[in-house]
C-alpha cells in the first residue's frame, strides 16, 4: 500500500460541511466518490487534518489515503480533478510513509476570518465573507487579541456541543489588516475547537463595535462558559488557510 497526501482547496458554500453525513453533500463524500471510481468501486478511506462546518472553506485542507496502485504521483492530482466538482480541486499531491496522518501529525493550523465593513450590500461577496457595516474601533480589538494569545482554556469561546474534553489550545498569532473596505483576521494556533474561531470573532467585533469591553477578555476565559462571550458569526467568511507539519 502507499499513502498519498493531498492538499485540496474548496468552496464551502453548497457543502453541509467537510465530513461524511447521511444524505448531504459533503467535501468527504465528493473526494471519496472520486476515489472509488479511479479504484473501479473499491471504497477508499480519506483522513483530513480536521472539519469543517457548512460554508467554510478552505485554500489548504490537507487530507490522506491510502492505495494499492503505484502510479507517478501527478497523476493523482490530474485524475481526481478530472472527476472532482467544480468547487473542490487538489493543489498538490505526494506520496508519503505510511506513518502520516493528516490530523494527528499537524503540528499548527491558519485559518483567516474576512469581513466587509462596505455600507453597500455585495451580492458577490455573500458567500465568501461576512458584511458587518457598523462602527469598529480597531484598536479596541487588537487590545482584546492581545489577552487571547497564549495557551488557555477556551471552554468560553467553542461550542457547547463540543465533544472535545480537553479545551486548552495555545494561539500563536492573531493578526488584524485591511484589504480597502475588507478586514482581514489571521489566526494561527496548534488547534482549534468546535465554533471557536467564530465565537472569538463574534466577540471580536462585538468589543469593536462597544458591546462589551476589551479588558473583559481574561475574565471570560477564566468563567468557562459559552455565554459570556459573544455570539457566533457565519461560517462563510471563515477559511482553513494552511495546515503545517514538521519538517522532515
Amino acid at each position: 500500500m502507499h499513502r498519498i497526501k493531498c492538499t485540496i482547496s474548496y468552496d464551502g458554500t453548497m457543502f453541509a460541511g467537510y465530513q461524511v453525513q447521511p444524505d448531504k453533500r459533503t467535501v468527504q463524500s465528493e473526494l471519496e466518490t472520486a476515489l472509488a471510481r479511479m479504484h473501479k468501486g473499491q471504497g477508499v478511506k480519506v483522513t483530513a487534518s480536521g472539519r469543517t462546518d457548512a460554508g467554510v472553506h478552505a485554500k489548504g485542507q490537507v487530507i490522506h489515503f491510502d492505495t494499492p496502485y503505484t502510479v507517478p504521483v501527478k497523476n493523482w492530482q490530474r485524475g481526481l480533478n478530472s472527476l472532482l466538482p467544480d468547487d473542490i480541486a487538489v493543489v498538490k499531491a505526494e506520496v508519503v510513509e505510511d506513518t502520516f496522518h493528516a490530523r494527528f501529525d499537524a503540528t499548527a493550523k491558519e485559518y483567516r476570518y474576512f469581513v466587509s465593513r462596505s455600507a453597500q450590500k455585495d451580492p458577490f461577496r455573500k458567500n465568501y465573507m461576512y458584511n458587518f457595516p457598523f462602527p469598529l474601533d480597531l484598536e479596541l480589538i487588537k487590545q482584546a487579541i492581545s489577552h487571547l494569545l497564549g495557551t488557555h482554556d477556551f471552554t468560553s469561546f467553542c461550542s457547547a456541543k463540543t465533544e472535545v474534553v480537553d479545551k486548552v489550545r495555545t494561539i500563536h498569532e492573531i493578526e488584524l489588516y485591511e484589504e480597502g473596505d475588507v478586514l482581514v483576521f489571521r489566526f494561527r494556533g496548534n488547534g482549534f475547537l468546535y465554533n471557536m474561531i467564530r465565537i472569538l470573532m463574534g466577540t471580536l467585533l462585538e468589543i469593536g463595535n462597544g458591546k462589551l469591553i476589551s479588558s473583559m477578555v481574561p475574565e471570560i476565559l477564566q468563567s468557562k462558559d459559552r455565554s459570556a462571550a459573544g455570539r457566533t458569526v457565519p461560517g462563510q467568511g471563515l477559511y482553513l488557510w494552511e495546515v503545517e507539519y514538521k519538517k522532515s
